[in-house]
């Protein structure tokens, strides 16, 4: 590490313009090559996996992304009222002739399907509009302009209410300028520059983080023509990049002001800083990495796309913080401290500093209370996991976004009134429906292959089955393709895509409707539609999670064994990431699926977590966790073989480090918090439980929890078979002078005086 430092200090320009460089190389590249991103989360082997497959089989080309536009009449009138039919007429033909649109089916014409577009009620109409292509391939522009043109002044007249709705609708509400990630930047700035007292020296970790996240951001851009990656990767990995790039840089700084205050020159105080400090980086963004690539053990493409380009994101993070870093440290020289600490450094000369204030007095106190303070922070663990047992994932749609979106207003002028579903054979005794059910927003799509005449019978006898099925409200005839051998049959529930009770009418389907309609046929028939591809996908989820976990707590562990050579740090680490993990999505739960403030936030409505956030979000949160407790417990465990003195070891370890930890908390607490103003809710959904994991895990956890937990242990938390000591490969985070001087105390022949590893002050084992 240090040679690659000295490396970058001499030739700190060349650095500095390789990174620009590469930054313009791959944003050039990322322009001509554009994006190619996938929301595809069909797993191959589950039945709606078959069902499209037999529908991309039966309907070669099965057409472009279908949104819809819904109107509302005003009170008195209908959706036929010749005036509303006039400007809603006027208003379709509008957009079927823009340039991307490849049709416009509407509730006017001479079809008798036409009429079924009009609500019972007779004021609540819809039609559908069909792209020439796939939402993900739809330019915002053509989205917009279709919004422009169904929603113009000549049309929302006279209290006529129009709304749009559909994947390539949401486009145009997605923020045009990346606002969150400003946001996040500029109070991550404030932070710093409140911390060193320093512009040039807080404006360095920003520097460093945007050039290596922007960097990766369009790497990932051009990772979408290599291998599926899903169209949130960027974002996440710009959220991820943005919190441990400007925190391993703020590590960094730290460690070289420390050195400038004891008077080493600029270039030897950057050097011993990422010689030291550095390392710790190198391994925590290892174990992130590590962390990230585990969902690789799922063997789904959906996310190993977003695996692999998360760990990108950190790998460059990384890499900026311990080569072009320290090249923008040696360019501002003696101007990463405040004026007035160079002022004191110049009258008083160097001086070491040892730990005061309000972090040694906490430390202390830790170290009088150990036992009351845990179960303090234990039972606070423990009151907001409790959310986490009642985690339902499932399907969140447009049902879920705020309530003054148009898409929102959309699902809800479709589904109409809530009321609850009639009972089979039994006549309504109320007033016509305002809408068209909840179900409409979600339809299920029955895809059946047939073989002889038998199977056709079987597919009429499916069809009178489904109208008759309970939980079911419609049911449109069978559509066959133009060779007869496949049939599709569009199922509208009762309930909302997003409700347990239609993932119950799946399951229903599947066990009991369709096996006893093919019955003495060959037909062969699977449910697919948005709800049945997310159960399926959440069931395979599901039934591989405890291996992912498995997987990335084992490999931390053995990372932290390999660093520590203790048994202690790496069972305790992994149980304080298991409950980092289980109590952010506590939080998540309460705000996201209760609605805990949701509306509020701006979030929307409450409704089930996605399927693959526990999977992407255990890898996050385990790597994030992981770097806290590698910069806290490296200090400890340096302190520990100067003088084998447990007890100081946690004190000095917490007093030192604490500050430092806590400041880089609220950095990426504030930049995981920005991104709740992105205005897409699974972005949001990320950045709350981001922020509050790393809230937990640096404020309860790393500051209270461990701390008590190690001064309970004693000199138990470094222990370590003699047997597995002699196996183990000597990896240590600290450079080799330091490993040199600090021995384990067993191996000491007597008392000696030690420096530490940062050379702050004089250790002995005599305190």
């Amino acid at each position: 590490m240090a040679a690659i430092a000295r490396w970058c200090l001499r030739h700190r320009l060349a650095t500095v313009l390789i990174w620009l460089l590469a930054l313009a190389a791959t944003a050039l590249a990322a322009g001509v090559a554009g994006s190619a991103f996938s929301n595809d989360y069909e797993v191959p082997g589950t039945e709606s996996g078959r069902a499209a497959t037999l529908l991309r089989e039966g309907f070669h080309g099965g057409g472009g992304d279908a949104d819809t536009i819904v109107w509302r009449a005003p009170d008195h009138q209908t959706a036929r009222t010749p005036a509303v039919e006039q400007r809603m007429t006027a208003a379709l033909e509008a957009v079927s002739r823009l340039h991307g649109v490849g049709s416009v089916a509407g509730p006017y014409g001479p079809h008798p399907g036409q009429a079924a577009q009009i609500s019972p009620d007779g004021r609540t109409a819809y039609a559908v509009v069909t792209f020439d292509r796939q939402a993900d391939s739809v330019p915002k522009a053509q989205a917009e302009a279709v919004v422009k043109a169904a929603k113009n002044p000549t049309t929302e007249t006279d209290g006529l209410q129009v709304e749009l709705g559909g994947r390539a609708i949401a486009l145009t509400e997605a923020p045009d300028a990346h606002y969150a990630e400003v946001v996040g930047v500029v109070i991550a700035a404030v932070v710093l520059f409140l911390a060193f007292g320093s512009l040039a020296a807080s404006l360095l970790p920003i520097a460093t983080a945007l050039v290596s996240v922007g960097t990766a951001y369009f790497g990932i851009t051009l990772l979408g023509h290599a291998m599926p990656v899903a169209d949130f990767a960027p974002m996440l990995g710009t959220l991820v990049g943005l919190g441990v790039g400007i925190d391993y840089a703020l590590f960094i700084v730290t460690r070289h002001r420390r050195g400038l205050r004891r008077g080493l020159p600029v270039e030897e105080a950057a050097a011993h800083a990422v010689a030291t400090t550095g390392r710790a980086v190198v391994f925590a963004g290892a174990t992130v990495c590590i962390a990230l690539l585990g969902m690789l053990v799922l063997r789904l493409d959906f996310l190993d796309g977003v695996a692999i380009a998360a760990a990108l994101t950190v790998v460059l993070t990384v890499a900026a913080s311990v080569t072009l870093l320290p090249a923008l440290l040696s360019l501002i020289g003696p101007r990463a401290l405040s004026r007035r600490e160079r002022r004191r450094l110049a009258a008083e000369g160097p001086r070491t500093e040892a730990p005061a204030g309000f972090a040694a007095r906490w430390s202390a106190f830790v170290e009088r209370h150990p036992k009351a303070l845990g179960l303090v922070a234990a039972a606070v663990m423990v009151v907001l996991a409790l959310p986490t047992v009642s985690l339902h994932l499932g399907t969140s749609d447009q049902g879920n976004n705020p309530a003054g979106s148009t898409t929102r207003r959309a699902y809800d002028l479709l589904a109409g009134s809530p009321s609850r579903p009639r009972e089979r054979g039994t006549a309504r005794a109320q007033a016509p429906a305002e809408g068209f059910g909840p179900g409409t927003n979600g339809p299920l799509t029955v895809v059946a292959r047939l073989v002889g005449a038998a199977d056709r019978i079987a597919v009429d006898r499916l069809a009178e089955a489904l109208r008759a099925t309970r939980g079911v409200a419609s049911t449109v005839p069978p559509l066959f393709n133009r060779s007869g051998d496949t049939a599709v049959l569009t199922v509208v529930p009762d309930y909302a895509p997003q409700s347990r009770a239609t993932s119950d009418l799946v399951d229903r389907l599947r066990r009991e409707v369709i096996p006893r309609a093919a019955r003495g046929s060959s037909m062969e028939a699977h449910v697919g539609g948005a709800t049945a591809s997310f159960d399926d996908f959440a069931e395979v989820i599901i039934g591989k999670l405890p291996l992912f976990v498995g997987v990335v707590i084992a490999l931390g562990c053995v990372l932290l064994l390999l660093a520590f050579r203790s048994v202690g740090v790496p069972v305790k680490a992994s149980a304080m990431n298991v409950a980092a993990v289980a109590s952010s999505f506590g939080v998540v739960v309460g705000i996201f699926q209760w609605g805990w403030g949701s509306e509020l936030l701006g979030l929307g409505r409450a409704g089930p977590i996605e399927p693959f956030l526990p999977v992407i979000m255990v890898s996050v949160l385990f790597g994030l966790s992981m770097d806290y407790q590698v910069f806290l417990v490296s200090r400890m465990y340096e302190e520990w073989l100067e003088t084998g003195d447990n007890r100081r070891a946690v004190r000095v370890g917490l007093a030192e480090t604490s500050r430092v930890i806590n400041s880089a908390a609220v950095i990426m607490i504030s930049v995981f918090l920005a991104f709740v103003l992105s205005g897409d809710r699974l972005i949001a959904m990320f950045g709350i439980a981001l922020a509050s994991a790393v809230a937990l895990d640096a404020f309860v956890l790393r500051t209270l929890l461990v701390p008590a937990l190690m001064h309970m242990l004693g000199g138990a938390n470094w222990w370590l078979p003699a047997w597995l000591d002699r196996r183990l490969p000597r990896i240590s985070i600290e450079p080799p002078e330091c490993r040199d001087r600090a021995r384990p105390p067993a191996q000491r022949a007597g008392s000696e005086t030690a420096t530490s590893a940062d050379g702050v002050e004089p250790a002995t084992t005599s305190r």
